[in-house]
């Protein structure tokens, strides 16, 4: 499972967008390190289901399908705030960097409201800077890497000597965190550094690479949450300017759990990542609810189309992540598993993932056997190396099928 991690200081709206994502309740407040130990929860990826195009009901097992979206689960945790020198282990950084290690994709939270200062106490609105805090995190996580690449450059020119390639022997070292050769890679030619001896890298450049290894071995995406309140337009603003490179969605997390909790009581009928909702029975609701509502439509929906929750998850799987939904059934023609069930799961895979490498993901004894593929959509066979698409429909043969 897709496993995404919410980063940020204290006090942005992390635990709140996990809470509006997965439905938890984890403790919110306003005080430094509320969140001590990550929370953990399964929230969805969203994307259009193939039901509709191929006119049969589906019968979901591994996800949800909802007026015609199919909900695949991730998913989502919630880590405790950084700051300064938590890559030096102050504050919960050791607990903050082991369990971001673990993470597919980063999202960074940042108040942008401006309404807490740099060490990520509660200030006036306005007050704060969003611009430098997220420079802070990034500084934290960037050298996080720079001290793991230091403290191992003689084990690296070591392995290296005695016969290991260079790129295998520099991500032996970063192996635990998630990082694959092709990352280390991309990182030494991004930095010009694929014919360099690791024991001739300057202070400089060792710390471009580590700046660069990081942004591709944990791609990130900037939530800009509160941004309803008043000061946050013009912040919002700073943000797309100073990091240009990186995609910025904003958000207002308290009003997406606002929605989520109103559609699980059965106020109003409202998909996350949504565009409107409706309200079922208005006098069912009482005037601060009301008021609420009307807000959220007019200076949220009304402004930026949608709360950012459910956006920002679909835009890190779907285009950080490069992921694509794949139906795999037994009957290409019925499009339906050994048991009948119609489309019963979907999986979410990597751009570049092969026929056997889906058939790995459904059953290892399938991937043994794998002769081809059929898609289900012309019947034409597909050898064990084509390249998936999103919303493919197909159809594994195996010598030794268990699906």
């Amino acid at each position: 499972m897709i496993k995404i991690g919410l980063i940020g200081k204290t006090n942005t709206g992390k635990t709140t967008f996990f809470n509006s994502a997965t439905l938890a309740s984890a403790e919110i407040s306003n005080y430094p390190f509320t969140t001590k130990h990550p929370n953990i929860g399964n929230a969805h990826a969203i994307t259009l289901c193939v039901h509709k195009e191929f006119n049969v009901q589906d019968q979901p097992r591994n996800s949800r399908c909802i007026d015609g979206w199919r909900f695949v689960p991730i998913e989502l945790v919630d880590l405790p705030g950084l700051i300064k020198g938590a890559w030096e282990g102050k504050g919960l950084g050791n607990q903050f960097l082991s369990i971001a290690a673990q993470s597919d994709a980063l999202l960074h939270v940042v108040d942008a409201s401006g309404s807490i200062d740099a060490s990520g106490k509660i200030a006036e609105p306005g007050s704060g800077d969003p611009v430098a805090d997220v420079s802070d995190i990034e500084e934290e996580l960037v050298m996080w890497y720079l001290k793991l690449f230091e403290a191992n450059r003689d084990k690296i020119a070591h392995a290296i000597d005695t016969g290991s390639e260079p790129v295998h022997a520099i991500t032996e070292v970063f192996r635990g965190i998630g990082v694959k050769e092709d990352h280390v890679k991309a990182a030494l030619a991004a930095n010009k550094l694929t014919d360099v001896k690791v024991d001739d890298f300057g202070p400089q450049q060792s710390r471009d690479f580590s700046w660069t290894l990081r942004e591709v071995s944990k791609p990130t995406l900037i939530v800009a949450n509160k941004v309803d309140l008043p000061s946050a337009t013009e912040n919002f603003r700073r943000l797309r300017e100073e990091f240009k490179d990186n995609i910025i969605i904003p958000s207002s997390a308290d009003a997406e759990l606002t929605l989520r909790r109103a559609e699980n009581r059965g106020l109003i009928k409202y998909i996350p990542g949504d565009e409107r909702f409706d309200i079922k029975d208005q006098t069912t609701l009482n005037e601060k609810q009301k008021w609420a509502l009307s807000f959220i439509r007019k200076d949220i929906l009304g402004e930026y189309l949608r709360t950012g929750v459910q956006f920002a998850i679909n835009v890190t799987v779907f285009k950080l992540l490069k992921m694509n939904a794949v139906y795999p059934v037994a009957d290409s023609q019925k499009l339906a598993d050994k048991q009948g069930k119609v489309l019963p799961d979907v999986y979410l895979m990597k751009s570049g993932s092969t026929v056997e490498d889906l058939a790995k993901e459904v059953h290892t004894e399938l991937a043994k056997g794998l002769l081809y593929a059929v898609d289900a959509r012309d019947g034409l066979r597909l050898p064990a190396n084509y390249h998936l698409k999103d919303r493919d429909v197909l159809s594994i043969v195996s010598a030794s099928k268990k699906k």
